[in-house]
């Protein structure tokens, strides 16, 4: 999946703006306040209201004022998101569209849309179609249909109507581009990574990929090392070029049935518990696990993610994010560190920046100076710092 641009319409800071020709990898940078994070809180939104409904998913967001929180101050209306993505380069440019109202005090999803375009001529075809809780969907296989009449729908009623379409139908294989796009939004990753939640030691159990918060952080470990000792070794001898003293980690089950991390330093015999190492050391750790994820997710948010980390480590953790990007799954990322943002192309920068009190999306490959200033050889990150990119 690559999403190609998102909209968004009285959603927080975004009264009405738009990130268009998304890249693989990309980078948002700009000053505290301006909506860095409410960009990745779109995509968590989304997962919630898949996985419960949109009113579970506003609360989450904005406490219990839900829609009259996530809603921008002083608008009216509804809340739009719309987000084009394409499966693969192969396929059609597609379309979802949501919009969520309230009435008497609850949100409601006032019109869910899912399309695409065949050709470059025509309207588009509709292949999920909902408000207030009643609609229809396709149920054939797009790929085998030539001609919009020949689409066979199907209506539906939703038990209420503060759920996604995709969420029910995404369960019946009879409405195979709601499928799709159900299973992409359920395995994209927004890391909310907590360096105390990845410390302390675990329940024994199961776990293939790094959770939201990191707190499996130590079973991922041992399952890398149990089922993939290749990538389990890469890891291992990345974090020892990168971390000084360190020569390996182990994930020890006690008999009590925890999961504990332990760090050798090659200067003493014994090794340190997770406990007792840096935080930077944790960090690093976390995010090698993340990006050399064996299956990696369809798209992957991270915020600053040079938090504890020394500054000549972030241009090499910058073109691991863009190789996972390449490898299939989309990077988002947000900073504040001239040093990440030197790592970065021209095309693969966005900056917001307020007016009025609301925020708008600048693209760096838009503007002519910086464009001649990068094809001279400078770096994004000292151009921020002089002031052409926004504020820092």
């Amino acid at each position: 999946m690559k999403i190609k641009s998102i909209r968004l319409k009285n959603f927080k800071a975004f009264q009405d703006a738009e990130m268009t020709d998304i890249p693989n990898f990309c980078v948002i940078v700009g000053a505290n306040a301006t909506g860095k994070s409410t960009i990745f809180s779109v995509f968590g939104f989304l997962k919630d209201a898949l996985a419960g409904n949109v009113n579970a998913a506003l609360s989450k967001l904005g406490g219990s004022r839900g829609f009259q929180e996530v809603r921008s101050r002083n608008a009216e209306g509804p809340i739009e998101i719309e987000i084009k993505f394409r499966e693969s380069p192969e396929k059609p440019l597609t379309t979802y569209f949501l919009q969520i109202n309230e009435k008497n005090g609850r949100a409601y999803v006032e019109n869910e849309i899912l399309k695409y375009r065949r050709g470059s001529r025509g309207k588009p075809w509709h292949f999920l179609e909902f408000s207030n809780g009643k609609g229809n969907a396709v149920t054939n296989e797009l790929d085998e249909t030539t001609d919009v009449g020949d689409l066979q729908r199907e209506e539906q009623i939703l038990k209420s109507n503060d759920i996604l379409a995709i969420k029910g139908l995404a369960q019946f294989e009879r409405f195979p581009a709601v499928v799709s796009l159900g299973n992409l939004i359920e395995n994209w990753h927004v890391s909310d990574f907590h360096i105390s939640r990845a410390r302390p030691e675990q329940e024994a159990g199961y776990a293939e990929h790094l959770s939201t918060e990191g707190e499996n952080l130590s079973i991922v470990i041992q399952y890398l090392y149990r089922n993939h000792p290749e990538t389990f070794e890469n890891i291992i001898g990345l974090l020892r070029n990168r971390i000084p003293g360190i020569t390996t980690v182990e994930s020890k089950t006690t008999e009590e049935g925890r999961v504990l991390l332990k760090f050798q330093d090659g200067s003493f015999e014994d090794p340190f518990l997770a406990r007792y190492v840096s935080d930077g050391t944790i960090r690093m750790l976390a995010y090698l696990v993340l990006l050399y994820d064996p299956n990696p997710h369809p798209l992957l948010c991270v915020e600053e993610p040079e938090n504890q980390l020394y500054p000549k480590l972030l241009w090499e953790l910058a073109e691991e994010f863009r190789s996972y990007a390449n490898r299939g799954g989309q990077v988002f990322v947000s900073t504040h560190s001239p040093d990440f943002l030197n790592a970065a192309r021209v095309e693969e920068v966005f900056w917001l920046e307020k007016s009025d009190g609301y925020t708008k999306i600048m693209r760096a490959k838009d503007d002519e100076q910086i464009v001649a200033y990068m094809e001279e050889g400078d770096q994004m990150g000292y151009l921020w710092r002089q002031g052409f990119i926004g504020e820092m």
